[in-house]
């Protein structure tokens, strides 16, 4: 087979293929296996029929296109693998020429990755946020962790905003309890809008074992529709106030492992001083993408984005709307900037990912996924995504080296010590 290549711009090309029967002698036998396996001649069996027998039954030209069909493909991507084409989307192929028993010419257009020209990479200069705590921060957790340890006690009190409730719902459409429409001794906080709306303001000033009615849009409509208005009684069995523990060592004591509420609040400062430094490593990644950006041209394949934006909104079933699709096209533009970038990095990086590493990428994504991390795996294998979560941490990698290089420092003039961070780096 001998393939060429052709720029037809930054994100392009066509490839010429030129293949002798010789090379297409193996697509032909599948091709011949395929068309037993389905037709039918009396006196042979499925699957057992001569191929001139064939030829002469189904005719040459079925064989012929069920061969270059299976063979396509194949030499289309080894054609790309010779010239080292990254290609983006679906080709488009066309047959210039097909001589039984000689040879077959064919061309392929393809978007592709572009190739960027990236600048130095050494010694980036970025400046981050600086670490610091503040005794309010630091209060914030302490009444986290002091509400945590508070109990719930019944008065006799109208509710209002801030207190807790026991109610009872029950929901009707047209008069009519919907499915799954009821709910007993509910504990819930009024003036927290975590369930239906309007909740909150048929709660306020009501007592316990009173009943109201009020109207809301129920959950469980069909997608995007919000959901159907219908009618819901609530019922409130009773009114709480939140009694919180003293301030004290003896608070501290009971909470945590530390005797006294000084050592409680060094902990907490702690603790905030190494999110925030996690912050950083994420903030430095964050602007070392958003400074390459802006310095390095990154060519978009239009017919790619227009293809890929049109199949995401008809899976939707949203192709008239307009302001959606704009989204979407921006989007898109957006990752495939991200990844175009990432990827250059990658290649003159010379960036390569281990087993161990993949591995250990698995093992957290399936974590947030709820997942045992071999059903992940085997998910992502199925979907055929195992080169995509390659690519990610391969482009998490390659970050991750340039950071290394780069000079950080806070908006204080502190210099951060990305190595410490480089765990967080590559997630």
């Amino acid at each position: 087979m001998k393939s060429a290549v052709e720029i037809l711009s930054p994100t392009r090309v066509r490839l010429t293929v030129d293949a002798p029967f010789a090379d297409l002698e193996p697509h032909f036998a599948k091709a011949y296996k395929e068309i037993a396996s389905k037709v039918s001649i009396p006196g042979f069996r499925k699957g057992k029929i001569p191929a001139a027998l064939i030829d002469q039954r189904v005719g040459r030209a079925v064989v012929l296109d069920e061969a270059i069909n299976i063979a396509l493909p194949q030499l289309y991507v080894a054609a790309a693998q010779e010239h080292d084409v990254r290609v983006l989307g679906r080709p488009e192929v066309d047959i210039k020429e097909l001589v039984d028993n000689e040879k077959l010419s064919f061309t392929v257009e393809v978007d592709v990755r572009p190739k960027l020209d990236l600048p130095n990479l050494d010694g980036v200069e970025l400046t981050v946020d600086a670490v610091e705590i503040s005794d309010a921060e630091i209060d914030e957790q302490v009444e986290s962790l002091r509400i945590r340890f508070g109990t719930l006690t019944t008065v006799e009190k109208k509710a209002e905003n801030g207190d807790f409730v026991s109610l009872n719902l029950v929901a009707r459409v047209n008069g009519e309890v919907v499915d799954g429409g009821t709910a007993n001794n509910i504990s819930y906080e009024v003036g927290s809008d975590k369930m239906l709306p309007g909740l909150d303001e048929a709660l306020q000033g009501m007592s316990a074992n009173e009943t109201k009615t009020f109207q809301t849009e129920l959950f469980g409509g069909e997608p995007g529709s919000g959901g159907e208005v219908g009618d819901v009684d609530v019922t409130l069995n009773a009114v709480k106030k939140r009694e919180l523990p003293a301030l004290d060592d003896s608070f501290a004591a009971l909470a945590s492992e530390f005797e006294t509420l000084v050592e409680l609040r060094a902990d907490f400062k702690t603790r905030l001083e190494r999110v925030k430094s996690l912050e950083q490593g994420a903030q430095a990644r964050d602007l070392l993408v958003e400074q390459l950006l802006e310095k390095v041209e990154i060519p978009i394949p239009e017919s790619y984005v227009l293809a890929e934006t049109e199949e995401h909104l008809k899976g939707e079933g949203r192709e008239a709307d307009d302001a959606h699709r704009a989204e979407v096209d921006s989007d898109l533009r957006k990752s495939l900037k991200n990844n175009f970038l990432l990827d250059a990095i990658v290649d003159q990086e010379k960036v390569e990912v281990s087993e161990e590493e993949l591995s250990e990428f698995i093992v957290r994504t399936s974590m947030r996924y709820g997942m045992p991390p071999e059903q992940f795996a085997n998910e992502v294998a199925k979907a055929g995504q195992l080169s995509s979560l390659v690519a990610d941490v391969a482009r998490s990698k390659a970050l991750a080296v340039v950071l290394g290089r780069a000079k950080i420092v806070d908006k204080k003039g502190k210099s951060v010590d990305i190595e410490a961070l480089r765990p967080q780096l590559t997630q």
